[in-house]
């Protein structure tokens, strides 16, 4: 096995562009699933301006290594929220003082804790080779199950989030069999602005563990607008899940408890 560590994104491309190469940084997703060794492995942790929160007039760029923990720690305002309570339920503090943001996201896994969160949030994927950077959103890098638009040679360096509205809340919910250490059952988080007179004027919700990739709500969203946080959730605004059923719950109970669980989301981040 070969093990590469630079310290520079450049040098880190450069390895990329001439080696097909398994990409780490904190590893607690990749050394479990890994199976047999693999051949070449490439360890961008050690990468100068990759771990960190930056904000600017564009939002916030959140380096790629920044860990869950660093997120739990950084000075984010209250849209925020939902966010910071998914890092506190990714694995144990161990995990979390390891894990990173990206490879929460390159993992692909429907259970993904920040997946959600960071759909409310509008994020952007920022991803970089030796032929250039380029941009997409959230919802256009997880492709499928395990699957990303991450193409040969490229590797995740920042999520990217826009400016939030002053107002806006957040909150995060999961279900699972048990309080830590735990793939979610069902997972929803929101974010929520209302205005002076309680009622809703920003609404966005997103829903983990019920479908291949996490999904907004639109629906729901547009219905939420000019109400208080006491709605009733239909159908129609379920649509876009599709639930199997497996070990952690049948789908049809996955359906049933995630629409008690928008309700309480969307009651925390309006509170």
């Amino acid at each position: 096995m070969t093990y590469f560590a630079p310290d520079t994104l450049d040098d880190a491309l450069a390895h990329l562009d001439n080696t097909a190469m398994s990409i780490v940084a904190g590893g607690t997703d990749f050394f479990p699933a890994m199976g047999t060794a693999p051949q070449v492995i490439l360890d961008v942790s050690r990468i100068k301006g990759l771990r960190r929160v930056l904000q600017n007039d564009a939002g916030w760029r959140i380096g790629a290594a920044t860990t869950w923990t660093d997120v739990i720690n950084a000075d984010l305002p209250a849209a925020f929220d939902g966010l910071k309570q998914a890092a506190r339920e990714v694995g144990s503090q161990q995990i979390q003082n390891t894990g990173t943001i990206a490879g929460n996201l390159v993992n692909a896994s429907p259970a993904a804790d920040g997946v959600p969160p960071l759909l409310t949030l509008d994020t952007h994927v920022e991803v970089a080779s030796v032929r250039g950077t380029r941009v997409m959103s959230l919802s256009e890098f997880i492709t499928g199950v395990h699957q990303t638009a991450l193409q040969a040679g490229e590797m995740v360096t920042a999520v990217l989030i826009p400016p939030q509205p002053d107002q806006a809340r957040a909150a995060f919910s999961k279900l699972g069999s048990r309080k830590y250490l735990v793939i979610s059952t069902v997972m929803v988080a929101a974010e929520i602005a209302c205005d002076t007179q309680g009622r809703i004027n920003h609404a966005r919700v997103a829903v983990g563990a019920c479908s291949p990739v996490a999904q907004r709500l639109p629906v729901l969203e547009t219905d939420l607008i000019g109400t208080t946080a006491d709605v009733q959730i239909t159908a129609a605004h379920l649509a876009p899940l599709a639930p199997i059923s497996d070990v952690r719950g049948s789908g049809e109970y996955r359906l049933d408890a995630v629409a008690e669980l928008i309700r309480r989301t969307i009651a925390g981040a309006s509170a």
